[in-house]
């Protein structure tokens, strides 16, 4: 592959691989502040910072400025002025195709690794620092505030600048941030984990849009939905697995360090991450369309002439009315989500410990619930690829309501419910399928023009959710837990309504129908 098919042209290519290389060297600053604190633990609190890591944090934003030059696009109208190229719908499915989804799902775990590294942070950062429980509640919210803004912001990028562009300005990003593990303030961490959670928040998304974009449609739904499962569970796992292994000799700040390495990885890999041959032919870069079609085993077909490349960037997805029914549905279904995963199941232990059980008690509880829950992704795959993807989403937030209404009829005293392991395994199973669902179905609901931001819209809003849940938890208002599962109840209960009411079908159809019809009401 050429350069000019990765980057605009060799000038970009330069200020994207110097960029790459100032704010690895910018990182490499922070080091000798990390290790001077070795025979401490580690422990930097309240230690001054010298002179290295100020010119250090320079050569960080300088160099994400140069990479964000260096991932300018070019657009080239003159070549999609002379043919339309046939999307990958009918492709069969290739070596390239596997190599994408895999990078992809590489992508997703270490993406999703950052923010789930929080829970193994938080408990070290609380010591070093000497904090509360509400101080260190902070943390937890800018991160979830930067997913939010990433989500949004990355969205937006997708639709200007391109996937590809995208999803490696949030690999720079988890290099830069990785100088939280040498901040000796709490702040500095509050503010680089900000950082962090928007390029994490942005880059899943566009994962989704890139994914969505390039399988073949028959192999599109499973492959979306696995990809995205695998994601999870991996950056979970990874979390988790590194924790362990690291923090006892290294303390809690090799957890941010991590970033590191994890990001120069999706560096380097780039080459091999593809554009979307859409995107490549909205912009007029009609050959490096073809060839990417081509690469991944496409019918390359030439039709009528064209006038212009469209500019379609002025409408934002919530206030496009031909998709303000299907955004409402699935912005509420999103809300709901982010308020049940970061606000119901992050109180349900409190809640049980303060019924007299014990910790240990609790934990296993919620242990045995997430267990009999473990297969949903598998479960999601199948009902999203082979029974009906509007169903699926649908059935998922049924399950999900169904759980949060057995958690207020037990608060309200029902004798059979008394137990509360059939609602917590109802929510886990529902709300593990509704995320595991949402963002395929999202991108499989918008034309090319606003898919990023359509995707990043409704990834956001999961987060945003969660940011209305955590607020109530810094300000020490969260509601009794029966109170708060008839809200949220009720609000899965209108999402799945307007979704099977009007939302689309999108199993086995063609991408190629959003870009000329209105979607349907039925």
């Amino acid at each position: 592959m050429t350069i000019s098919k990765i980057f605009g042209d060799r000038r970009h290519a330069w200020a994207f691989w110097l960029g790459c290389l100032v704010v690895t060297v910018g990182v490499g600053l922070h080091l000798p502040m990390y290790w001077m604190g070795r025979d401490m633990g580690f422990h930097l609190s309240g230690m001054a910072m010298d002179a290295g890591m100020m010119w250090g944090m320079a050569l960080i934003v300088g160099g994400i400025a140069l990479t964000a030059f260096g991932l300018l696009p070019a657009h080239r109208g003159d070549q999609t002025a002379l043919v339309v190229l046939a999307p990958p719908e009918d492709a069969p499915l290739t070596r390239a195709h596997w190599a994408m989804c895999g990078l992809l799902a590489l992508a997703l775990i270490i993406d999703i690794m950052k923010p789930a590294s929080l829970g193994f942070v938080t408990p070290g950062m609380r010591e070093e620092y000497g904090l509360t429980k509400a101080a260190v509640a902070i943390l937890p919210f800018a991160a979830l505030s930067g997913t939010v803004v990433g989500s949004f912001v990355w969205g937006w990028l997708a639709d200007i600048y391109g996937r590809r562009a995208s999803i490696l300005l949030s690999s720079v990003m988890f290099v830069g941030t990785s100088i939280c593990g040498a901040m000796p303030d709490f702040w500095w961490n509050v503010g680089m984990c900000f950082l962090m959670g928007a390029a994490a928040g942005g880059m899943l998304p566009v994962a989704y849009a890139l994914l969505a974009e390039i399988m073949p449609t028959k192999h599109r739904g499973w492959a979306l939905v696995l990809v995205g499962g695998v994601g999870a569970v991996g950056g979970y796992f990874a979390a988790s697995s590194l924790s362990a292994w690291l923090q006892p000799d290294w303390g809690w700040r090799i957890m941010w360090f991590l970033n590191l390495p994890t990001g120069l990885i999706l560096i380097a890999l780039s080459p091999l991450l593809p554009e979307s041959a859409r995107f490549l032919q909205h912009v007029g870069r009609g050959e490096e369309a073809r060839a990417m079609l081509a690469r991944f085993g496409a019918r390359v077909q030439a039709v009528a002439a064209v006038a212009a490349v469209e500019e379609s960037h002025s409408h934002l997805p919530p206030v496009d009315r031909r998709h303000l029914a299907i955004t409402i549905a699935l912005t509420l279904a999103a809300l709901a989500w982010g308020l049940v995963n970061f606000g119901i199941l992050l109180w349900l232990p409190s809640a049980l410990v303060a019924e007299g059980r014990s910790v240990e008690a609790a934990s296993a509880l919620i242990a045995r619930s997430t267990i009999i829950a473990a297969p949903t992704i598998l479960l999601s795959v199948w009902l999203y690829s082979a029974w009906s993807t509007r169903g699926a989403l649908a059935l998922m937030l049924g399950v999900t309501a169904a759980g949060l209404f057995g958690l207020l009829l037990r608060g309200m005293g029902v004798a059979f419910l008394a137990d509360p392991v059939i609602a917590l395994a109802l929510l886990i199973v529902g709300s593990s399928g509704v995320i595991a669902i949402i963002l395929p179905y999202t991108a499989e609901n918008y034309p090319l023009r606003i898919r990023g931001r359509a995707t990043g819209w409704i990834a956001g809003c999961s987060k945003l959710g969660g940011l209305m849940a955590q607020g109530l938890s810094v300000l020490g208002a969260a509601p009794p837990l029966a109170a708060a599962a008839a809200v949220v109840g009720g609000v899965a209960v209108l999402a799945l309504s307007l979704i099977a009411f009007l939302g689309r079908e999108t199993r086995g159809r063609d991408l190629r129908d959003l870009e000329d019809q209105p979607p349907p009401t039925n």
